[in-house]
């Protein structure tokens, strides 16, 4: 397991100061009291059978204790912590769907013609469906090959114009905002190094 560099380097230059948490299961309720806001990162891919369906065979499958650590930290702030604001990126968002009874599509290649759009750190425009001050529809950058395709209890923010659920809320929360694409490296100020801002800003007025 690894992460990134771009996530921590987006959150100092947010004025953020980034911690990266092992992911330990029965450490969830630690860190859930002890920071002031959470990023899930991008990843490879949920497995599958925890959400009750197979696992697709073409899917690069996440390491298990990642799985549960992140989904015991969702449970976690979302029975006591549910103030602190969350981003989900790629793999982030789609555990908040799944952890809000939603549901992926696991394999892009089968099912959307355009699906090399959203792979290899593409780029591609987003619509918005409701009006966020979060986000801005334009240019975003993927790297994905599944998708929500049921957002369960979450909102659908955005999608891309071939119909990809791109960005998901939960509006009862104050931020807790899932996004397909990688702001870390969208270039696209408003939906890339905005969103660090963002959160760090919502951390701050939570003290």
């Amino acid at each position: 397991m690894r992460v990134r560099p771009g996530y921590a380097a987006s959150v100092i230059e947010a004025g953020g100061t980034p911690l990266l948490l092992p992911p330990i299961p029965r450490a969830a309720p630690h860190y859930a009291r002890l920071c002031d806001a959470f990023i899930l990162t991008g990843g490879d891919d949920p497995i599958m059978e925890n959400f009750g369906v197979p696992t697709h065979a073409a899917a690069t499958r996440v390491a298990p204790e990642r799985q549960s650590f992140e989904l015991a930290l969702l449970e976690e702030l979302g029975a006591r912590y549910q103030a602190k604001p969350v981003l989900g990126v790629c793999l982030g968002m789609q555990y908040m769907a799944l952890a809000a009874g939603g549901a992926l599509d696991q394999h892009l290649p089968e099912s959307t013609p355009t699906h090399a759009d959203h792979y290899g750190d593409a780029v591609h425009a987003i619509e918005l469906e409701e009006v966020t001050s979060a986000l801005s529809e334009g240019q975003v950058c993927s790297h994905h090959r599944q998708a929500v395709s049921d957002a369960g209890r979450m909102r659908v923010l955005a999608r891309s114009s071939d119909g990809l659920i791109e960005a998901i809320d939960d509006p009862t929360r104050p931020f807790f905002l899932g996004v397909q694409w990688h702001p870390e490296r969208t270039e696209d100020e408003r939906n890339g190094k905005a969103l660090f801002r963002e959160l760090v800003t919502r951390a701050r007025d939570g003290d």
